[in-house]
């Protein structure tokens, strides 16, 4: 017997990325506050890739007690640079300055996903990309975020590959999966070998 698969985010782009892979799943969005949690492991000298795998377990424990039977997948990403944690910008100039600390560097997005099944983690998986970024100049970048604001703000480093923020980079290191936020390829085996998707 299969089990259902229950997302426990609100993130649209992971949701959209489910449902392209032809996986059925409902949502279930688990409210955390990440801020706090995040600040918590930091002072304990997590890494970047810890806090990642950490959010995404807490948010799959959160809704796990309420869908016992059914594969809570929880996710979360993280993006930092020479040891420096960016969160999702709160005011375009906050995400200005992101976007110009960020130019001229390479920097890491950490994509991980935590599956629970009866309150247990039963599967997890943490990606690594590496992305270079260009230098454009503070025209391009202003008219960047006038054009964009309402899509960068949700993301840390204040960019969204997909989309036009493509422009700010010279290489790109790893799966265009990890980069958007989750670990599908791994994923869609889990679920696979475990029946929730026909193979």
């Amino acid at each position: 017997m299969s089990q259902s698969l229950v997302l426990a985010s609100g993130s649209a782009t992971r949701a959209a990325m489910l449902r392209a892979a032809g996986v059925p799943f409902e949502v279930v969005v688990a409210r955390v506050d990440e801020e706090t949690f995040t600040a918590g492991l930091l002072a304990e000298g997590a890494s970047a890739r810890d806090i990642a795998d950490a959010l995404a377990e807490m948010k799959a424990a959160r809704i796990s007690p309420r869908r016992p039977e059914a594969f809570v997948l929880g996710c979360d990403q993280t993006l930092s640079c020479d040891g420096e944690l960016f969160s999702k910008p709160a005011t375009p100039e906050e995400a200005r300055k992101q976007l110009r600390s960020l130019m001229g560097r390479t920097h890491k997005l950490h994509s991980a996903a935590v599956i629970y099944q009866h309150e247990q983690p039963v599967w997890r998986e943490v990606t690594e990309a590496k992305l270079t970024m260009g230098r454009m100049s503070d025209e391009w970048v202003d008219g960047y975020l006038g054009r964009n604001w309402e899509s960068v703000r949700h993301s840390a480093g204040a960019y969204r590959i997909e989309e036009e923020g493509v422009r700010l980079f010279t290489k790109v290191e790893g799966d265009h999966f990890t980069i958007l936020g989750l670990p599908l390829l791994p994923l869609l085996s889990f679920l696979t070998l475990r029946g929730t998707i026909p193979s």
